[in-house]
């Protein structure tokens, strides 16, 4: 949970941020960035924790969408269907047009293409809708690559207005890369004793050859440069992943994220970079994606004379609970509790307590009362000048009778209170009671001539 005089730490879906505090003191700032192909919406970049006396951020976490459509002028970058990681909507016509270097060209390469049959996706060579055909692809396909003529390439997506009755696709999910035009090289030939890899399937440029000797032999035969990519770090199971680069070059990214209903566990953003001695590495291990239910809250409970709002078994990380006190009952602790993301996740604060209650006073009030009168009677009948066995007769009678008649009242009070409070259908007066003579016979059917 989040110490007491600090802002509870903050969540954002397809993105990161980066904290001027990790405890998120007063007067913390925090910054928001989003995940390759997603933009920043509804919210602001930064946010600040203020208020000395019960802190809190300044504005709410801003989202991170996937847009449909835009203008990119990078040199590489992701392009995603719109709405991912989720399903995207239907009746939606959409226009991506990339431009890079004048002397470059650019390579595409799809990675996930899920669509339905009445959903089509079409790559243009050029920067106008009446270009050649790249591509034009419906339904589902395996990975693509492409290659424009020119510097300029155009994607059109457009899913059908029906799309509820035909069903709808998981979407795409593609980078670009500027390559130069003379990008791609012959291929070499085999050697004896000895055998050739490449890094890439397709010869081009980044790509690298590598001759080894077979067991027979004692040296390496020819390496042709040093090695500046990094090794493909693989798959994460329940999961999708955007590659800034193709080719694995030092420093590239893959942005791992997870399907619906699965949570990330590690970082979600590799990066490819060089050491001073040895092949160049990925920056952090592998990445797991696990269920949501593994990592949510259980429900802590009902406060005694309390009740939840909104009530559910689980709540996953970043959600709250509210809590409420009967009548008559005050609430002591937080109103609301967040279930805070960790191993295993936990609550931001303890379940609250509803203390006190106007029926116990009364109670305690009758109680008294019959201890006040058993008193007043003892003392009286100490101070009379009766002796023996007549001074124990005079005390226990009367105090006997009291307590029997106190006693009864005490019990019917408490009964009449509880039969009180249970609103019987009887003591409601009658749905027609309110009808008057006016409204009775203000009707045409009933009017007469």
């Amino acid at each position: 949970a989040f110490e007491r005089g600090h802002c509870y730490e903050p969540y954002i879906q397809n993105g990161n941020f980066t904290t001027s505090d990790p405890t998120y003191n007063l007067g913390t700032t925090v910054e928001f960035t989003c995940d390759p192909g997603h933009s920043l919406e509804q919210g602001p970049a930064v946010i600040e924790c203020v208020n000395m006396r019960d802190p809190y951020w300044n504005d709410t976490e801003p989202l991170c969408r996937a847009t449909c459509g835009g203008e990119l002028t990078a040199v590489a970058g992701v392009i995603l269907s719109p709405n991912w990681p989720e399903p995207y909507a239907e009746g939606e016509d959409c226009i991506w047009r990339v431009h890079v270097g004048e002397e470059k060209r650019l390579f595409l390469d799809i990675q996930l293409l899920n669509l339905t049959n009445s959903d089509i996706l079409t790559i243009y060579d050029g920067d106008e809708l009446t270009a050649r055909i790249l591509g034009q692809y419906v339904g589902s396909s395996g990975p693509q690559k492409l290659y424009s003529s020119s510097p300029d390439l155009t994607i059109q997506f457009h899913s059908d207005p029906a799309g509820l009755i035909f069903g709808k696709g998981q979407g795409f999910i593609m980078n670009y890369i500027e390559v130069s035009r003379n990008d791609s090289c012959s291929d070499l030939p085999e050697i004896q004793n000895g055998w050739k890899t490449t890094s890439h399937t397709e010869l081009v440029r980044g790509a690298k050859i590598t001759y080894q000797s077979f067991p027979t032999c004692s040296t390496l035969c020819s390496v042709f440069s040093p090695v500046m990519y990094c090794t493909d770090p693989g798959e994460v199971e329940h999961s999708t992943r955007l590659i800034s680069d193709p080719v694995l070059l030092v420093g590239t990214t893959i942005q791992y994220t997870c399907n619906p209903g699965f949570v990330l566990e590690g970082s979600s953003l590799l990066t490819c970079y060089s050491r001073e001695t040895g092949t160049p590495i990925w920056t952090s291990r592998l990445p797991h994606c696990v269920s949501e239910e593994s990592l949510a809250c259980d429900n802590p409970g009902l406060p005694e004379n309390g009740y939840q709002i909104l009530y559910k078994r689980l709540y996953l990380p970043g959600e709250s609970l509210t809590f409420m006190c009967y009548e008559g009952f005050e609430l002591m602790g937080e109103v609301t509790i967040k279930c805070i993301l960790g191993q295993p996740s936990h609550w931001s604060g303890p379940l609250p307590i509803c203390k006190g209650g106007r029926g116990k006073h009364r109670e305690v009030l009758v109680s008294t009362t019959i201890t006040d009168l058993v008193l007043s009677v003892a003392e009286a009948a100490a101070e009379t000048s009766l002796e023996g066995g007549n001074m124990a007769l005079a005390i226990f009678i009367p105090v006997l009778i009291i307590s029997l008649l106190l006693g009864g009242a005490y019990i019917y009070l408490t009964r009449c209170r509880y039969y009180s409070s249970l609103r019987l259908p009887l003591m409601y007066s009658h749905p027609y009671s309110q009808i008057t003579v006016e409204t009775e016979f203000d009707n045409p059917i009933y009017e007469t001539g």
